[in-house]
């Protein structure tokens, strides 16, 4: 396991988010052109209602758990980077905030109308296993919705390749927790295509499974229902 093979240890991957917590907004502003905001607000239109109780996983320092509070839910949103969760507890202190991992959750069965995850599937050892516990804690009938990178086709592509491989690693060299912009294109590269991750949402269990590309095919949204 390596940043250049984009796998980690749990502890490995912690400790990078810790080191990269001070960053984090700043390079997602950037590396997405301040779409990534508008990405998330749409997630939560498509699987969050007024009045739901959310479970936002891998919460990071907490933009998708606040957009879905301001639709009107009662968001718990966990992480198991403490850097990541206190800047999230700083931007909203009213939320529940919670250190856990998304492999071991630490809710009973049916816990949630509807959960969450951007930008964080990709980062978990057992994703099997993380989709596994999101159904779980879904009551029947509980709305899912995933925003992960992903790789494009088509136009997009060449500059993809110019950003992911050639500048952001550039970025790493200036940045605290450098080896963190070499681990991004490489956990993407071998993170399932839009299409895969559909089937392992519907082998476990997930119903009405959807996906839809974003900005180019550069980021997928899927959504799906707990049987």
């Amino acid at each position: 396991m390596s940043h250049e093979t984009g796998q980690l240890t749990a502890d490995g991957v912690r400790g990078m988010f810790d080191r990269i917590a001070p960053v984090y907004d700043l390079m997602n502003r950037a590396m997405t052109l301040g779409l990534d905001q508008r990405w998330r607000r749409l997630a939560v239109r498509l699987a969050v209602r007024s009045g739901d109780r959310v479970l936002d996983g891998c919460c990071g320092t907490g933009d998708l758990a606040i957009a879905a509070q301001r639709a009107g839910a009662t968001v718990v949103g966990l992480d198991f980077s403490p850097a990541m969760l206190e800047r999230a507890r700083r931007k909203a202190p009213e939320v529940e905030w919670i250190l856990g991992d998304l492999l071991e959750l630490p809710f009973g069965d049916g816990s949630f109308d509807a959960a969450t995850v951007g930008f964080g599937v990709r980062n978990v050892s057992d994703l099997e296993r993380g989709i596994a516990e999101l159904a779980r804690v879904l009551r029947p009938g509980g709305r899912l919705a995933i925003l992960e990178i992903t790789t494009p086709r088509g136009a997009l592509k060449p500059f993809y390749k110019l950003w992911f491989d050639v500048l952001i690693p550039l970025a790493g060299r200036i940045l605290p927790g450098g080896k963190a912009y070499t681990y991004l294109p490489a956990s993407v590269r071998r993170f399932p295509a839009p299409e895969a991750l559909a089937a392992l949402l519907e082998r476990q269990g997930f119903t009405g499974v959807e996906f839809r590309r974003l900005a180019g095919g550069i980021v997928a949204l899927h959504t799906g229902t707990a049987a």
